[in-house]
C-alpha cells in the first residue's frame, strides 16, 4: 500500500514497536543498535525521559499543538531558551524565522532572503552538497539522482569544488575566487554561498576550519552572504553545537532543522542577522511553522546544553568515537579503510565502493542500525546519539568490525 518511494523501511526490513536512547526493539523483541538517529534527528536517542516528560504534561495541561504563528507560552520559552543558552554565550545576535517544519523549507527561506537583500539571483553551492529536495534546494544540491527527480531543470545556481573535491593539491578557494573575480570567467556574483561543514549526504566529507575561515572572507569582501545548513551537522553533532564553532566563523544564516525539536519532532528555523530580516510579514509562511510540541521538547533539551558538563561528555563521545574509528582503520588498512567527517558524524571508506552497502545489510543482521553515504553510497555513516556513552560507542563499533570483515569475506568469495 506504501508508495515505492519508501526507502529506509528497506535497507532495515523489521517492525519497530519501542524505542529507547540508542536502542530499538522490533515486534519479534530483537534489539538493535540505533547509529542512524532518524538521520540526525534523534541526536539525544529516543524518548529522552526529561523530554517525554515535557511533552506529557504541555498535553495534560491542553496547551495548543497548533498555533500557526500565534504567540504560545511554548514558542517564547523556545525563544528565551535559546537566547540564554545558545546565542548569548557566543555572542551571536540573530533573529529567529520559523519556517515550514523541513529542512529544506529552511534552505528555500534563506535563498529568499539572500536574493531579497542583495538583489541577485545566483547561489553558489558546491559538489558534493546536499540541501533538500524542494526545488530550489534541489538545484543546489549535487546528486544526480536526486536531481533527475525534478522532471524541470534546476537553475540560478553555480557548482563549485568543495575542498578537496578535485584533490587535496588543488586550492578550491583560488579557483573560487578566480572565478568570481575575472570578467572573463562568465559567473555571476551570487546572492550567497550555501555550505555544509561536513556533508552528511556527500561522503561525510568535511571542511577543515582554515577552507571556513577563508570562504567566509571571500564572501564578506564581495558582500556574498554566508548561509551554513547545519541542519544535519548541528545541534552537537559535531561536538559543539554549532559545527561551524571551531572555525570561529559568523554565518549571515544558518539553518537549523533535524535534531533542533530534540525529539524527532518537525522543525526548522533560519538565523539571521538582524539588518537581513527582511522578508515581510507572510513572503515565507507556512501552515505548521508553529509546531508547539517541538518548541516544548526543544526547550527541553536545550536545558542539557545549559549544564557545561553536558558539553564536555559529547567531546568525550567524539573522541571515543574518533579513536575506535582509526583503530578499524588502521585494522582493515588492506580494504583501504579510511575514516572521513568530524565529532559524531562519520564515515567509513573502503577501496572497493560497493563494500559499505553489504557492511551496512550485515550489520543490520548483526543488530546495529547503520546507512551510507555519498552519490554512489560508497562511504558508511556512523551517527549515534550524541548522548551515547563509551561502553554502548565500544559495543556498536565491534558489531561494525564483525560486520566488515563478514561482508569483505563475502565480497571475496563471489
Amino acid at each position: 500500500m506504501e508508495s515505492a518511494v519508501r526507502t529506509y523501511c528497506r535497507r532495515f526490513p523489521a517492525v519497530f514497536t519501542r524505542a529507547s536512547g540508542h536502542r530499538m526493539w522490533d515486534e519479534q523483541g530483537r534489539e538493535y543498535m540505533d547509529f542512524l538517529s532518524g538521520a540526525g534527528a534523534l541526536n539525544y536517542g529516543h524518548n529522552p525521559p526529561e523530554v517525554r516528560a515535557a511533552v506529557v504534561d504541555y498535553l495534560l495541561a491542553d496547551g495548543p499543538v497548533h498555533g500557526l504563528d500565534l504567540h504560545t507560552t511554548a514558542k517564547a520559552a523556545f525563544l528565551e531558551r535559546f537566547q540564554d543558552v545558545v546565542l548569548a554565550p557566543r555572542a551571536m545576535e540573530y533573529r529567529v524565522q520559523f519556517t515550514g517544519p523541513t529542512g529544506t523549507n529552511a534552505i528555500e527561506a534563506a535563498f529568499k532572503t539572500a536574493r531579497r537583500v542583495t538583489g541577485r539571483t545566483e547561489i553558489v553551492a558546491f559538489t558534493g552538497g546536499f540541501h533538500g529536495l524542494s526545488l530550489g534546494a534541489l538545484a543546489a544540491s549535487a546528486t544526480a539522482f536526486k536531481r533527475n527527480a525534478a522532471g524541470v531543470p534546476l537553475s540560478h545556481v553555480t557548482r563549485m569544488p568543495y575542498e578537496g573535491f578535485p584533490g587535496e593539491d588543488v586550492d578550491t578557494i583560488n579557483y573560487l575566487t578566480r572565478l568570481l573575480d575575472d570578467p572573463g570567467s562568465g559567473v555571476d556574483l551570487p546572492a550567497a554561498f550555501v555550505v555544509e561543514t561536513v556533508q552528511g549526504e556527500g561522503g561525510l566529507s568535511a571542511a577543515s576550519p582554515s577552507w571556513l575561515r577563508r570562504l567566509a572572507e571571500v564572501a564578506r569582501e564581495r558582500n556574498i552572504l554566508l548561509i551554513v545548513d547545519d541542519i544535519q551537522a548541528g545541534c552537537g553533532r559535531t561536538g559543539t553545537f554549532f559545527s561551524f564553532e571551531e572555525a570561529g566563523i559568523t554565518p549571515d544564516l544558518v539553518c537549523l532543522s533535524k535534531s533542533i525539536s530534540g525529539f524527532g519532532l518537525p522543525m526548522a528555523l533560519v538565523l539571521v542577522r538582524p539588518e537581513l530580516d527582511q522578508l515581510g510579514p507572510g513572503e515565507h509562511s507556512g501552515t505548521f511553522r508553529g509546531n508547539n510540541l517541538a518548541f516544548v521538547t526543544a526547550t527541553a533539551c536545550l536545558d542539557y546544553w545549559a549544564d557545561p558538563a553536558f558539553g564536555k561528555r559529547v567531546q568525550e563521545h567524539t573522541d571515543c568515537l574518533t579513536g575506535l574509528l582509526e583503530e578499524l582503520a588502521v585494522r582493515y588498512e588492506q580494504l583501504g579503510c579510511r575514516v572521513h567527517g568530524r565529532g559524531l558524524i562519520r564515515g567509513l571508506a573502503f577501496a572497493d565502493d560497493t563494500l559499505a552497502d553489504r557492511v551496512s545489510r550485515t550489520a543490520f543482521e548483526k543488530g546495529l542500525l547503520v546507512e551510507t553515504s555519498g552519490a554512489r553510497g560508497q562511504v558508511l555513516k556512523i551517527m549515534p546519539p550524541i548522548v551515547t556513552g563509551e561502553d554502548e560507542l565500544r559495543r556498536g563499533i565491534a558489531i561494525l568490525a564483525d560486520s566488515i570483515a563478514s561482508a569483505a569475506a563475502e565480497g571475496h568469495a563471489q
